[in-house]
């Protein structure tokens, strides 16, 4: 299983980055975790993005999933005419407001493009040989961690959340924790988000073996991360980077 960093900017990105996306491979599985504004342009680097198995977008924030109309226009505009409608798991009500934002034609064109399913906490999704679970966290609204198995080895990604018990039983047991680290050190405890410490600490706790930083705050300074990071948490520490490839043992 590998996975691969397509956007690791929180909220927006700074120069040559991408909002938050995340690919996970294995054999012909491909699914892609989150959708947010700039995916598509790295997916397509790797991947046609019409050989998606699925997308899963972990919550209602624009920057998780803004690149969905533009993949819907890849799958329904393909050169070989328009693909199958691809699986597109999320949470309760978000497909609805997508639509609400586009005309009655653009919507149906939506609805055409993709196979809407609602998330549920603790409801394992199979997809191909992956087994993906949604876990609540605590964010703003109903926000998942998305724990992806396959063939014995387990990545968490924390999706946005606050450092606490909720993230903490989603991450235990991943080899790989892909963590948010969105806060500069100072604004701790002052929004839904972890800083870099605090995902040291999380890793630490859930005995993971690679910790990587995601979803970073443009102003966020990387090296500094990961030496915050690292006084936290014993293992390999990896500021995440666009394209960036991580193999899951």
């Amino acid at each position: 299983m590998r996975l691969t960093v397509l956007g690791s900017a929180a909220s927006f990105p700074d120069a040559g980055r991408a909002c938050s996306g995340h690919l996970v491979q294995s054999g012909d599985t491909a699914v892609l975790l989150d959708c947010g504004n700039g995916v598509l342009s790295n997916l397509g680097k790797l991947l046609d993005p019409t050989k998606l198995s699925a997308v899963f977008v972990s919550h209602a924030h624009i920057d998780h999933f803004a690149d969905l109309y533009a993949l819907q226009a890849a799958l329904r505009y393909a050169p070989s005419g328009p693909m199958p409608r691809l699986p597109l798991y999320l949470p309760a009500g978000l497909f609805a407001r997508m639509g609400a934002a586009l005309t009655d034609h653009a919507a149906r064109e939506l609805a055409e493009a993709f196979e809407a399913h609602v998330l549920t906490a603790g409801q394992a999704v199979a997809i191909g040989g992956f087994r993906v679970t949604p876990m609540a966290v605590e964010h703003v609204d109903e926000t998942f961690a998305l724990v992806v198995e396959c063939d014995g080895k387990r990545l968490c990604y924390t999706s946005d959340t606050r450092f606490g018990d909720a993230v903490l039983d989603a991450a235990r047991g991943a080899s790989v924790l892909l963590a948010e680290a969105t806060l500069p050190p100072q604004f701790e405890g002052r929004a839904p988000h972890m800083t870099p410490a605090e995902a040291g600490k999380l890793a630490a706790q859930a005995g993971a073996r690679t910790l990587v930083l995601t979803h970073m705050w443009p102003t966020v300074d990387r090296e500094a991360a990961a030496v915050s990071a690292k006084e936290h948490f014993g293992g390999r520490v990896i500021v995440a980077d666009e394209m960036d490839s991580i193999d899951i043992d």
